[in-house]
């Protein structure tokens, strides 16, 4: 373990710990200047936001969403147009964005405005914004550097708040930055921009598999398109013959994993969606799921809350879960993409009850028609669409590894513990 007195050659103990003889600690203040902000009210937000007619063509309105949502230093600053230029403070390439507020501890996430070809404003709403000294730091530079782990160690005891976490201009300005020399901090913002290229060009061709495996269900599942060797008539059906509800209760509360269906991750066990177990202490009336079976909450079905059980052996659900399985006639797998597809969602409102919050009853379920081919179509259907999300998953598994490599590269470049030839 380095401590003070046990210093690498090379290196020095400072204010941010550990870095090259060569780098510098300076503050906030040192470096650059806080710009003014005139906050604009949600109001005046939303109105820029809509504006048909543009007072400054080419304005754009810059929101702390953006920062918070932003995945490399080179935003294209195109969200929204803003009517009046005069209303936010206008910023250029080379400013800093920081997210002031945010409902966990991604405040103080922060982005490096690069690429700009018109004028932008920034809202002044949950943001601050910072523009360094002329020639004091190398293009993207500051925007990694603000989101690493040696910088970010500062902001976390300054952060306020509990539901929405905060942290203010002032304590901002009083943080300190370990500036390596110019040549070496443009060579360390060109080889992490290897990294957010490849993390780029890694989304791009997933959002492309997504959208073919959407074309392919649309296709597949509403028999636009068979597969070769399948050519007999195929009307659509309604589901009821096909599916039988169940409804096992946890009667001797004999089974304790708690599950819970979300929108886009399917079954997750309670505790890892909430950070802890909602569930009663008395479960005894809570629906037992097993695996192969498919379940949903009847309020939230139309954004996505219905999976079918594939991870776990079984779990129980809270008794407002609608509980089911198919019957021999039908393929688990070739329901499940039909109860994922556009056309089953966009057909729910026909089918839904309830004067306060509009419910899909079992009984509703069962009276909506889908396409349903043979057995033997309906399996080989669900093995192309299944090929299709292994190959999606693997290239999703990529996608993290090259973010976990970025995360490893910034730990090392940015507090010198691996040097840069320049």
């Amino acid at each position: 373990m380095t401590t003070k007195n046990n210093i690498p050659a090379g290196y020095k103990y400072s204010a941010v710990g550990i870095i090259p003889q060569e780098w510098e600690v300076r503050t906030f203040q040192e470096l650059g200047s806080m710009l003014g902000t005139n906050t604009l009210s949600r109001d005046k937000m939303n109105e820029c936001s809509g504006c048909a007619q543009n007072i400054h063509y080419g304005d754009v309105l810059v929101k702390y969403g953006e920062v918070l949502d932003c995945t490399s230093m080179n935003i294209p600053w195109v969200n929204s147009d803003c009517g009046n230029a005069n209303l936010g403070t206008n910023l250029q390439n080379g400013d800093i964005v920081i997210s002031d507020t945010a409902e966990d501890y991604t405040v103080g996430k922060a982005t490096e405005v690069q690429g700009v070809g018109t004028k932008i404003v920034l809202s002044g709403l949950h943001t601050i914004a910072f523009r360094p000294n002329v020639g004091m730091f190398a293009s993207n530079f500051l925007g990694y550097y603000f989101n690493s782990t040696i910088y970010r160690a500062q902001l976390y005891p300054l952060i306020q708040g509990i539901k929405v976490c905060s942290i203010s201009k002032k304590a901002v300005s009083n943080t300190k930055l370990a500036v390596p020399p110019l040549e070496e901090q443009r060579k360390i913002a060109e080889i992490l921009g290897m990294w957010d290229e490849a993390i780029e060009k890694q989304s791009r061709l997933i959002e492309r598999l997504v959208l073919r495996k959407r074309a392919l269900m649309q296709r597949l599942l509403t028999g636009r398109t068979r597969l070769p060797g399948f050519i007999d008539e195929v009307l659509y059906k309604k589901l009821k013959p096909f599916i039988v509800e169940k409804s096992e209760r946890n009667t001797n509360q004999t089974y304790t994993n708690v599950l819970s269906v979300t929108n886009n991750r399917g079954f997750i066990n309670q505790a890892e969606q909430f950070d802890r177990e909602v569930a009663s202490d008395n479960t005894a009336n809570y629906k037992l799921v097993r695996k192969g079976q498919f379940a949903y909450n009847p309020s939230r079905v139309n954004v996505g809350s219905l999976d079918l059980l594939q991870t776990y052996e079984y779990g129980i659900l809270s008794p407002m879960y609608i509980v089911f399985e198919t019957r021999q006639t039908m393929d688990p797998k070739f329901l499940y993409y039909q109860l994922k597809s556009g056309w089953f969602v966009g057909h729910i409102p026909m089918y839904v009850q309830g004067s306060v919050r509009d419910s899909l009853s079992f009984d509703g379920l069962e009276n909506m028609k889908f396409w349903i081919p043979s057995l033997t179509e309906q399996k080989a259907i669900a093995e192309v669409l299944t090929t299709a999300d292994n190959e999606i998953a693997t290239h999703r598994k990529k996608l993290d590894a090259l973010r976990l490599q970025k995360r490893g590269l910034m730990q090392q470049l940015l507090t010198g513990k691996t040097r840069v030839k320049v």
